[in-house]
């Protein structure tokens, strides 16, 4: 998926081999810790012609035969859930400065290192859209409510089918703008051709966006979503209510991130397995209150942090600044 974005945006990208050795089994190990030996090798040839002055890591086993090969380099790590993982607080032990989200991830970790809470980065093109001007991108109407359906680039095949399953009785009373992601775009386009006429108009699926994405969250009233942890810095710099159910089949860092939210009362929380009996109720109850979703609007917009991306990129610019310093003003 990375390699998609980046390219889309005109950045060079390269891969290295690597994998995951924690939780593996005594089978799978050898040849994972051969592929991160080939990762880091890779790695030190793609020091070697780059030359940076500095490395910026977010996370995931992919980074540590990177963070191994340049252990005499500047390192920023930049922590973007509010639970570090496993990979991140092995490559917090080689890096010069951690930025964290949010400050509750300060007790995850145990070196003294100097760490910083800078929010999370979120692109500048997602703020150049307004309520009318997000609505008017995606045709929809002004003066109707507007639920955004958003699992991810991949989708999150549990909350599709669930809010398929209620779709008429969501249309009755708003607007919903679904992105389904790539995997399920067949099925909720077939199911988007069966929907009566008269609601047809209120139903906007989407497998994915790209630029029109701040339009989406510009235009919505409410969200429902994973808790990834993109929410905890897009959802914030619109202010929007959030309905977080956490993907249920892997570490608990997006439930964890969605108690976060919920703590600072700025979302509800629906577990996975509440989808199919509670989804329907939880939406309408909070669509049709508009004091409560001004509350959890008020208490998301309090987490924002717009200047994140530029508070992590002057950190690096000190670092590589630093670097260059030491070495004798290297490029």
């Amino acid at each position: 998926m990375e390699s998609g974005l980046v390219t889309r945006s005109g950045i060079p990208y390269e891969t290295i081999p690597a994998a995951g050795v924690h939780g593996v089994g005594l089978k799978q190990l050898p040849a994972n810790l051969f592929k991160l030996f080939r990762g880091w090798m890779a790695s030190r040839r793609i020091l070697r012609r780059f030359n940076p002055d500095v490395l910026l890591f977010t996370g995931g086993y992919v980074a540590v035969p990177m963070a191994l090969a340049a252990l005499k380099k500047q390192t920023l790590l930049y922590v973007p859930d509010i639970e570090p993982g496993l990979a991140l607080r092995v490559l917090a032990r080689f890096s010069d400065v951690i930025a964290l989200t949010a400050e509750e991830s300060r007790t995850y970790f145990t070196q003294s290192k100097k760490m910083i809470v800078t929010g999370y980065p979120v692109r500048n093109q997602l703020g150049d859209f307004t309520k009318e001007s997000g609505r008017q991108a995606l045709s929809l109407d002004q003066d109707r409510k507007v639920l955004l359906v958003f699992g991810g680039s991949k989708g999150a095949r549990s909350i599709n089918r669930a809010v398929m399953a209620v779709l008429p009785d969501l249309l009755h009373e708003m607007q919903v703008v679904h992105i389904t992601g790539t995997l399920d775009w067949e099925e909720a386009a077939a199911e988007a051709a069966r929907i009566p006429a008269e609601l047809a108009a209120s139903y906007h699926p989407y497998p994915y966006l790209h630029e029109e994405m701040g339009a989406a969250l510009a235009a919505a009233d409410l969200v429902v979503s994973r808790a990834g942890a993109s929410v905890l810095g897009e959802f914030p710099l619109f202010g929007l209510p959030a309905i977080l159910v956490p993907y249920p089949f892997a570490w608990r860092y997006q439930k964890v991130n969605a108690d976060y939210l919920v703590r600072h009362q700025a979302a509800v929380l629906l577990e996975n397995e509440q989808l199919a009996s509670r989804l329907l109720s939880t939406i309408q109850g909070l669509i049709r209150d508009e004091g409560r979703l001004s509350e959890l609007g008020k208490a998301m917009k309090l987490l924002s942090r717009p200047q994140a991306a530029a508070d992590i990129a002057a950190v690096l610019t000190s670092l590589a600044a630093g670097n260059r310093a030491s070495s004798g003003g290297a490029a």
